[in-house]
């Protein structure tokens, strides 16, 4: 796979091991997972999208839509190892959407209600503050982001498009995929109930898994060996 504009490579595998395509959440970027590298070396080729209009894309045009992105990102995904796609939150639908047209080995969707599942969020139409506010909510994002003007003048645009795009998706029926999907959210999640997590396993026709871990939104971060166990395949150690 050529890495090109759309993806960073964070760590190689032997020939063989799966490649991993991560997905970031809403206003996040490719490097969010980069501290994962270390943990999946020599167990997945790891790979993280880089959406335009952030970091070293920054002076792209933003994409505020999921199925345009999906529509970019599908047709640059290559066979020559067995193919997971992992998606948190906003990426989780990004992930999906791929999915639909570039199905994978194995997708994960992390901190993201199940597609069909329709929530009327207009975060992405309130103004700076308001949406900076949710944001810090999350503790997706590092809070001292926000107390530097020229940083939020930066990324705001970015945050804002993102979460247009992700509460503008709808999702259009169609067929299941049949590959194995597994559901990863955090048991404190304030977007994501358990219960609207475990509505992924309609989207398949496949093996279908239900993880939950102890968190919140951002669950990963706090549970970053755990979460690399079940989507290397793994059982976690005690």
């Amino acid at each position: 796979m050529d890495a090109g504009l759309w993806f960073r490579r964070f760590c190689e595998a032997p020939d063989g091991a799966p490649r991993l395509v991560c997905f970031p959440h809403a206003g996040g970027a490719a490097s969010w997972y980069q501290p994962f590298a270390q943990a999946f070396q020599g167990r997945a080729e790891l790979n993280a999208v880089q959406y335009p209009g952030r970091q070293d894309r920054r002076s792209e045009p933003l994409i505020d839509d999921i199925r345009r992105l999906a529509d970019e990102i599908a047709p640059r995904l290559t066979r020559d190892r067995p193919l997971h796609l992992l998606g948190h939150s906003m990426g989780a639908m990004i992930a999906f959407e791929v999915a639909l047209r570039h199905e994978p080995d194995h997708l994960f969707v992390s901190g993201r209600r199940a597609p069909q599942i329709v929530r009327d969020d207009r975060v992405h139409q309130r103004d700076d503050a308001g949406l900076i506010a949710e944001v810090r909510k999350l503790a997706g994002t590092n809070a001292q982001v926000f107390d530097d003007e020229e940083l939020v003048r930066m990324v705001l645009p970015a945050i804002r498009a993102d979460y247009r795009a992700a509460e503008t998706y709808r999702y259009r029926p169609g067929p299941p995929l049949g590959c194995p999907l597994t559901a990863l959210t955090g048991d404190a999640d304030p977007k994501a109930s358990v219960d609207e997590v475990e509505r992924w396993r309609e989207r398949t026709t496949g093996p279908f898994a239900l993880k939950v871990f102890p968190g919140g939104h951002f669950f990963l971060s706090d549970n970053r060996s755990a979460v690399t166990a079940v989507v290397s395949g793994e059982t976690p150690s005690a």
